[in-house]
């Protein structure tokens, strides 16, 4: 199934309506002939520079966060722990630093040998050898996972997705009852206070 790009208008709104407005939109990642494909289906909002959890808190620029002053439709990638890429994506105007964290997908495959299971895509590239939908779902579960399946690294920092021919993100057309997303605190950032860490910026289906 084909979608349509998102455009820039859909990353320059406000960040907690696009973190939620990201659950159900499809990240396309193509490398050279074939493509990876996921479902978002978590994310989490960083409203710097008054976020304590923001890597802009009080409006700091660095050369690992300048990215993230970039106008909404951008990458900001960084690794943590020295081995664990963490895909952002920049919202609202430029010079405000705002961002959502992708935190989990659900990939998008082909496999007749799994029972029941829905396919989305006739691309067998995306999850050879693997049997349960379980087993699909442990590949993109968590931030540093789903940025290995989709082969992210440094090189991608910066990366408009509205204009990028290597990764994009998608509309399909799938219809999400708001009923449907739960939120709750974000994950790893007690260091940031219990004002901010309790603050429910994160959102799931």
């Amino acid at each position: 199934m084909k979608g349509k790009r998102l455009r820039r208008n859909f990353y320059t709104r406000p960040t907690l309506e696009v973190a939620k407005k990201l659950l159900g939109k499809y990240i396309v990642r193509k490398i050279g002939r074939k493509k990876l494909v996921g479902k978002i289906i978590e994310t989490e909002a960083y409203i710097g520079p008054y976020d304590k959890a923001s890597h802009a808190y009080k409006g700091k620029i660095t050369l690992r966060n300048k990215a993230e002053f970039l106008i909404g439709g951008h990458i900001y990638i960084y690794l943590v722990y020295g081995m664990y890429w963490q895909l952002n994506i920049t919202t609202s105007k430029e010079n405000k630093p705002e961002c959502v964290l992708i935190r989990a997908l659900e990939p998008v495959i082909q496999s007749d040998k799994i029972p029941n299971h829905k396919s989305q895509t006739s691309n067998k590239f995306q999850i050879p050898n693997f049997k349960t939908q379980k087993q699909i779902i442990n590949l993109t579960n968590g931030p540093g996972k789903l940025c290995k399946w989709l082969k992210l690294d440094k090189s991608f920092y910066a990366e408009d997705l509205t204009k990028s021919k290597r990764i994009w993100l998608e509309d399909r057309g799938e219809k999400i009852n708001p009923k449907s997303i739960k939120s709750g605190p974000r994950i790893g950032i007690d260091y940031a206070g219990p004002y901010w860490s309790k603050r429910k910026w994160r959102f799931y289906l």
